[in-house]
Formats: C-alpha cells, sequence, structure tokens
C-alpha cells in the first residue's frame, strides 16, 4: 500500500471528518508496515510483536520457523501477557497548538500523529487510552484493547476544540494520580510551557514508574524564525501582540530557543524520558519508528 500525501487531506479539513480522519490513520500505518516489510529495521516489524529474538538457554521449541523463513532470524513466540502493552496517548489542546506557517497547524499534526499511533498499538493488541488537555484534563478515554476501540478514539479528535493556556505542569500532576497501573505513556505537545515544571510532571509520572515518550511537535518557524522585514508577533494563549523587526530579534531568538531545547533533551535524558522533536514538515512514519524501537525495548 503507497504512503498517502497525508498533509493533502488535512488541507482538506479532514479533522472534522470521523470516517475521513480513521481512513488517514489506517492508510499511514498500513503504509508504513508495507515499508518495514520491504527495509531491513533489524529483523522487527509488526507481525512481530508476538516474539522476541532467541536468546541462548531459550527453548528450541518455542521458536517460529515461519518467521525464520521470511527473516533468516530466530525468533520466540512469547505468551499474550508477556507482549500486550497499556499505553496512554496525552494530547496537548492548548491553544498554542493552533500556530501554523503552512497549512497544518500542530494540532492538526499531533492529532493525526494520536490516531495513528492508537490505530498501530490496537492493531498490535495492545491496550491504548487517551487523554486531551490544556492546563486541565478535558477528555478521557479509559485504556482498552479492542480494535473497534480505534472509533472512539477517532470521535474525540475529530471533535477537538484548542482550549485555554497552557499547563503542561498541572496537567501532568492531575494524570499521574489518575493512572495507577505501570504503563507506557506518550506525550504529543509543543511543550510551550515553564521548562522546568514540564520536568517536574514528568518526573512524577517516572515515580509511579511508567515509561515515558515525549514527541515535542513544532513549527518550522519556531525553529528557523525565517522571517523577514516588520511583523506583528501575537501570543496565541494571551492573545498579546508585539510589533517587531525579525533582523533585530531573530539572533537573540535563535539563541533562547536553542538554549530551550537543549534544555528539554539533556534534562529528560538524565530522566530517562524518551524525547523527540518533530517538526510538522517531517513524515508521520518517523514518530511511528521510534514508538516501535520504544516498545520494542520495553518487551
Amino acid at each position: 500500500m503507497e504512503n498517502l500525501d497525508y498533509k493533502k487531506y488535512l488541507k482538506q479539513g479532514i479533522l472534522s471528518s470521523i470516517n475521513s480522519l480513521e481512513f488517514l490513520a489506517k492508510h499511514i500505518v498500513e503504509g508504513f508496515i508495507t515499508g518495514l516489510h520491504k527495509s531491513p529495521f533489524h529483523g522487527f516489524s509488526v507481525e512481530f510483536s508476538q516474539h522476541r529474538p532467541y536468546m541462548q538457554g531459550d527453548s528450541l521449541k518455542h521458536i517460529d520457523w515461519k518467521v525464520f523463513a521470511r527473516s533468516d532470524r530466530y525468533y520466540i513466540k512469547q505468551f499474550e501477557e508477556e507482549t500486550n502493552l497499556r499505553c496512554s496517548l496525552l494530547l496537548d489542546i492548548s491553544s498554542s497548538m493552533n500556530y501554523k506557517s503552512n497549512d497544518i497547524s500542530k494540532l492538526e499534526y499531533a492529532s493525526v500523529l494520536t490516531a495513528s499511533l492508537a490505530y498501530l498499538m490496537l492493531k498490535q493488541r495492545d491496550a491504548t487510552g487517551l487523554m486531551l488537555f490544556d492546563e486541565s484534563i478535558k477528555k478521557e478515554l479509559p485504556v482498552k484493547s479492542v480494535p473497534v476501540y480505534i472509533k472512539d478514539i477517532i470521535l474525540a479528535l475529530s471533535e477537538v476544540k484548542t482550549g485555554n493556556d497552557t499547563n503542561i505542569t498541572h496537567a501532568l500532576h492531575s494524570i499521574a494520580e489518575r493512572i495507577k497501573r505501570r504503563g507506557l505513556i506518550i506525550i504529543i505537545s509543543d511543550l510551550l510551557d515553564d521548562p522546568q515544571k514540564v520536568l517536574s510532571g514528568l518526573k512524577h509520572l517516572r515515580y509511579n514508574k511508567h515509561e515515558i515518550i515525549v514527541f515535542h511537535i513544532v513549527d518550522d518557524q519556531e525553529i528557523d524564525f525565517d522571517f523577514k522585514g516588520e511583523f506583528i508577533f501575537e501570543d496565541l494563549e494571551n492573545k498579546s501582540k508585539i510589533k517587531a523587526d525579525s533582523r533585530y530579534i531573530q539572533q537573540e531568538y535563535l539563541r533562547q530557543i536553542k538554549k530551550h531545547y537543549s534544555f528539554l533533551k539533556n534534562s529528560f535524558y538524565e530522566n530517562h524520558i524518551d524525547y523527540i522533536r518533530i517538526r510538522t514538515s517531517e513524515p508521520i512514519e518517523s514518530a511511528l519508528s521510534d514508538y516501535l524501537l520504544k516498545r520494542q525495548k520495553m518487551l
């Protein structure tokens, strides 16, 4: 199955259509899976989610010879309780996620990524749930593993409306109190909040023994600041505006944003939190690869 140009569909307002968003997520994932079969991915693909590499001492009777015939690698069949994960998808819907310098906003990109991750997880029989948050939790779908649950998740995503100011810290502490069973937590956000406070919320989740992946969603202009001349810059959360000539603020902006990103990357690494910064101009499939690599390490 060919990869879809999902950006073309986003331009057509796909997020308002339940069937279209499900169609898009399905085709992104199916195209991604097809690509795994065609390329060397350390012998790993979605169909191997019920397997692990053979290790010395394992019983030969558990080797899956059909998989060996296709991959030329030895894999051991795992029991269901060994392979199924519990994952909560946390999507930031604060108003700053509305920003876009091209045809696709951070929220639109993040919503399709969330739908695609949910589709991939349920396809692997992993239990999946969804939380939407801004300064607090706005919607929660409990963790379930039935494939038809994707329709509930898609419905929630298709109804997303950006909320209030960001308070990731408060939301993360609330989420840490709600999610009792250990599992994988995937946070999809632009992280536009005090980085020290964000780290505090993530540490709370780590203290509860959760594994964490943070997909940091950014627009190209937020990184490159490729503005020319005078502009009126508006804060999407508090609506304040400032007129400035980009030539005089670009250098300082780039210095500050580099410092901000470095702090996030380094502090997350020190606390065993997977941090992936992804531009809205990048293929969503790259994020799916990051998720599968994390999942493989957890099994």
